[in-house]
């Protein structure tokens, strides 16, 4: 009886240092041997799967190999089961979306929270019991090319140190012209060139960079 339960044993240790096809022509082959080609009999002495065996019995008497289809195994995405749902999260967020400022990748960036775009969800008709949690959500927007982030203001120009001593003297020498009869004035509007802010291609605009 020992000897019956090392040979099952080691039976066993081969059959999952192997996969698919292979796997099963090899419990198709002990069960012909050991167990009178009985898949139930396969499965109350090795612990197998009955419906592996009698797959892997059907191909060794046929010569026919079913395909394993791999991908379809495991649990399917949600944006993947409902094509609906990824089609109104895309409705949702394109519209609050800008692409990579530097362009060092094709990810877009959503100016929208995870709970913000699942409200709008609940908006269009979806069932909120149905729809997957915040996390979840955030964690689709990711797969989806999306990444969550706040997208900055632009902060007003704050005024330099030197600004009303610049318009102190500018006032002052526009009184003395005007009192001098020789001296006559004109009026220029000028341009400096300054940052706009903190934005995130450093405080430049597209054009000085495509320059």
């Amino acid at each position: 009886m020992g000897d019956v339960n090392r040979i099952d044993a080691l039976l066993c240790s081969g059959a999952r240092r192997l996969s698919g096809h292979r796997r099963r022509l090899f419990m198709a082959e002990v069960a012909t041997e050991l167990c009178d080609s009985n898949a139930r009999q396969a499965e109350e002495r090795f612990g197998w799967g009955r419906e592996t065996v009698s797959k892997g019995l059907q191909e060794l008497r046929s010569g026919i190999r079913c395909l394993e289809n791999f991908p379809a195994r495991g649990r399917q995405r949600s944006e993947d089961k409902n094509q609906q749902l990824a089609a109104d999260i895309r409705a949702i967020v394109e519209p609050h979306t800008q692409t990579d400022p530097e362009l060092k990748s094709s990810r877009r960036y959503a100016n929208l929270s995870a709970e913000e775009v699942r409200d709008a969800l609940i908006v269009k008709g979806h069932d909120a019991k149905k729809l997957p949690s915040i996390r979840t959500l955030r964690d689709i927007l990711n797969r989806m090319n999306y990444r969550l982030k706040r997208i900055q203001k632009g902060k007003p120009l704050k005024k330099t140190k030197d600004t009303d001593a610049i318009f102190a003297n500018l006032r002052a020498v526009r009184e003395e012209a005007r009192n001098d009869p020789e001296t006559l004035e004109i009026s220029m509007d000028t341009k400096a060139k300054v940052k706009m802010g903190d934005y995130a291609l450093g405080g430049k605009n597209a054009d000085e960079r495509c320059g």
